[in-house]
């Protein structure tokens, strides 16, 4: 089992549904993505992005691929799930094949290719838990469920980016082993490389 990402791990994820993917983690259910859930989601990115100052227009921030989910999440060896609480959506995170959005500042201007056929490098991203239940463990579930799905799809090695600014989400791929690889400055802001061997 992955490492809590507080003090309050409330239990363990438990699978219940192979596919599509379905798992319980305490009182949060983790899912996958519908289209019904677009506007939450699209809701739940931005007020993450905004509580640690990251907005449109700053090079790192950028949401255009919250308009292709299928595309570039569920028809392309990717997943995307989102945790629920009650019936209400409260987390998400999301695995996309790396070579389908370009790196770096070209990344927050839309850019989008269509992958190539082996199955290497994914990245995790959009890890997202509704500030009022934060520290509950929903990130770590949400972190090992994608890091599940992620072998059984095949790649090699799990990518994650994230900024100095998100200190919690750092300090949550470090905990699930995750290995610093670089730094890069986009506008002002230090963005940080992480990666993880899958086999």
């Amino acid at each position: 089992m992955g490492t809590p990402d507080s003090a309050s791990w409330q239990g363990h994820l438990v699978r219940l549904h192979g596919e599509p993917p379905e798992w319980r983690f305490g009182d949060l259910h983790l899912r996958r993505y519908r289209a019904t859930d677009h506007g939450t989601v699209l809701a739940l990115h931005r007020e993450g992005l905004a509580q640690v100052g990251l907005r449109p227009g700053d090079g790192v921030y950028y949401d255009h691929d919250f308009f292709r989910m299928e595309d570039i999440y569920l028809r392309n060896d990717g997943e995307f799930l989102v945790g629920e609480l009650n019936g209400r959506i409260v987390a998400m995170g999301g695995l996309r094949r790396a070579d389908l959005i370009p790196g770096g500042h070209a990344r927050a201007y839309g850019g989008y290719v269509q992958g190539t056929p082996a199955l290497d490098a994914v990245e995790m991203v959009r890890l997202r838990v509704l500030p009022s239940v934060q520290r509950r463990g929903y990130g770590a579930a949400v972190v090992q469920a994608l890091e599940e799905r992620a072998a059984e799809h095949g790649y090699r090695i799990l990518r994650a980016d994230t900024t100095e600014l998100q200190a919690p989400a750092l300090s949550l791929y470090r905990r699930f082993g995750w290995t610093e690889t670089r730094r890069e400055t986009i506008g002002g802001i230090v963005n940080i490389y992480l990666e993880k061997p899958l086999r």
